[in-house]
């Protein structure tokens, strides 16, 4: 039964599509074409709002902007407004567990950026903008702050976020009423770890970090109270010698079991088991099903994971096994040039017209 919607973000010009619905079929894993958006230059991170309607699309560009939308049963977009994104290249976006919070990301400023999301769904103008400062151990891609990723701890009380650039996750305290962000502490990973994108576990206070420049990925014990970090693993993606990497995604299966990384070079999908008490242990390593997989989500029910592969232009769907292989060979795929990020909604509670509010998603 189709009863999943996907959205697809890309890289592409704003004259082309960048946005990309489909039907998924949870049951059998099989995808079907519903809509195209264009006019974004690079859409290529999309967040759907956890209550609303409503999908929110970055424009990776060198000036940045964020455009919000509602949608409708058949994938249909309608713009509601757009905002700038306080920055250059933003790269990211992550809502608040009551959607009345969205933070951006803005890689090649290194600054993060906190827009409100008012009650129709439409974006607000800025509440706070913060910027990082400073430069990281590889002279290339470390020159100065890169803010690639935040992400709200569970409670809603911190926001958590990686800057490649200069190598540390900084902790903020996050004002629920105002929308501002205060600095509590910051960790240093590793010289030249790059850390990209973090993820908690579902049922533990657990951190894991993806690095991009080393392919490494970190464990950290977190602390409730204060939002502090403490390291208790780094372990590589790949085996010693492979070709050149960089590592892209991060998730931890949703009953907690498993967590897995996606591997840009190497095209593949790191498998880890997860210990009682957090740590990883390297299961198996597998093709990806395409090139360049850049972004990747896990399907409700745990049987099935989509793959958003840059480089060779696809949408791919991978079955998510019990045994020591893990993950087996794609079962379908759908053409996205560009593809970079792959978001879920349900369609059972969208409007046919998409033109009031969702209580649920």
């Amino acid at each position: 039964m189709f009863d999943l919607l996907i959205f697809v973000g890309s890289y592409a010009v704003a004259d082309q599509a960048g946005i990309y619905s489909f039907s998924f079929d949870a049951d059998s894993g099989a995808l079907e074409p519903c809509a195209t958006y264009a006019g974004i230059h690079n859409p290529s991170f999309l967040i759907v709002h956890p209550k609303r309607c409503c999908l929110y699309a970055l424009s990776e560009h060198t000036i940045g902007r964020v455009y919000g939308f509602r949608f409708d049963k058949r994938g249909e977009l309608e713009p509601l407004n757009e905002q700038p994104s306080g920055g250059s290249a933003p790269c990211r976006l992550t809502l608040d567990v009551s959607g009345k919070w969205l933070i951006v990301s803005n890689y090649n400023s290194g600054s993060v950026c906190v827009l409100p999301v008012n009650d129709n769904g439409a974006l607000g103008t800025a509440t706070h903008l913060v910027h990082h400062h400073g430069q990281g151990a590889h002279l290339k891609r470390q020159a100065g702050p890169h803010v690639h990723s935040a992400v709200f701890a569970p409670d809603g009380r911190f926001v958590l976020v990686a800057d490649l650039g200069v190598d540390q996750i900084f902790t903020y305290a996050f004002d629920r009423v105002a929308g501002r962000l205060d600095l509590r502490s910051s960790m240093h990973v590793r010289p030249g770890a790059g850390p990209r994108h973090l993820v908690f576990h579902p049922a533990r206070d657990t951190l894991y970090v993806a690095n991009e420049l080393d392919n490494t990925a970190n464990v950290y014990d977190y602390d409730t109270m204060n939002g502090t970090l403490l390291e208790r693993q780094s372990i590589s993606s790949l085996p010693a010698g492979t070709l050149p990497n960089l590592m892209a995604e991060i998730n931890v299966a949703p009953d907690g079991s498993r967590a897995y990384v996606s591997n840009r070079g190497h095209n593949s999908i790191s498998v880890f088991d997860i210990a009682p008490n957090g740590t990883l242990t390297p299961t198996a390593i597998r093709p990806c099903g395409g090139s360049w997989p850049r972004d990747f989500v896990l399907a409700r029910g745990g049987r099935f994971m989509l793959i958003a592969n840059q480089n060779s232009g696809d949408l791919v769907v991978l079955p998510i096994l019990d045994d020591t292989i893990c993950l087996g060979e794609a079962i379908a795929r759908v053409a996205v040039p560009g593809a970079s990020c792959v978001q879920f909604a349900d369609r059972s509670h969208v409007p046919i017209n998409g033109h009031m509010a969702c209580d649920q998603l």
